[in-house]
């Protein structure tokens, strides 16, 4: 039986600690979670590496108005790539598309070679794709990425669930690991790993207190989670 992972969003230090002791595998470090992430400070970056003894992902988003990115950001997704390395992060989080919905190949050549050495997760950049299945392959050609967080196409990976099959038989077996994210919780956890087959879960408002993204990790929530997918046969 493989285990499927969890994935816990922190945006605090303390959400770090919580979302460890409730056994997440990995942290994905963000800012601004009502944005959908944006890169993190310098100080958050190096406290959590300090503190965690689990795999940390730093979000690398300098806006939330879209995707697709200009020359002045592409200077800050650079240095920020460079600050988290600094920092001593084993991986990044970034997405980006050009204005044809495609996945941005030039900028992406550049992050890959900033972030030589470190692990990077695609994220839901890909599900506002032009198409989801054409962007896939264009990722699988990078052997540094290594997940590609994803819906599925849709506003919830329920809602994406057979998209979501499709990506993870599209991954193949080479070590490209679909996330699912967005509306996963432990309602419906088990059903969702059932009906696609993904190998991690990428969880957010449904760990905090109250199921609110703005308050922080529940331990007990994370655990919780935890528990289910460790009922799951795949």
């Amino acid at each position: 039986m493989n285990r499927v992972h969890l994935e816990v969003i922190a945006t605090t230090l303390s959400d770090v600690k919580a979302a460890q002791a409730g056994g997440a595998d990995r942290i994905e470090l963000i800012t601004a979670g009502a944005e959908g992430g944006l890169t993190p400070s310098y100080a958050l970056i190096e406290q959590t590496v300090q503190a965690a003894h689990i795999p940390v992902r730093v979000m690398i988003r300098p806006h939330a108005r879209s995707f697709v990115y200009d020359k002045d950001d592409c200077l800050t997704i650079v240095r920020d790539i460079q600050m988290a390395k600094q920092a001593g992060a084993e991986a990044i989080v970034f997405g980006a598309l050009n204005a044809e919905g495609k996945v941005d190949e030039q900028l992406l050549a550049e992050v890959v070679k900033q972030a030589e050495g470190m692990s990077i997760t695609f994220h839901r950049a890909i599900d506002e794709a032009s198409d989801l299945l054409e962007a896939l392959q264009v990722l699988k050609r990078h052997r540094s990425i290594t997940d590609v967080l994803t819906s599925g196409g849709h506003s919830t990976a329920q809602e994406g669930a057979v998209q979501l099959q499709q990506l993870v038989n599209d991954a193949g077996s080479n070590g490209l690991h679909i996330v699912a994210g967005s509306g996963i919780g432990s309602n419906n956890v088990q059903s969702l790993i059932r009906e696609t087959g993904v190998p991690w879960v990428h969880a957010g408002s449904s760990v905090r207190y109250g199921g609110l993204m703005a308050n922080g990790v529940d331990t007990e929530r994370v655990q919780q989670l935890r528990s289910l997918l460790g009922e799951v046969s795949m």
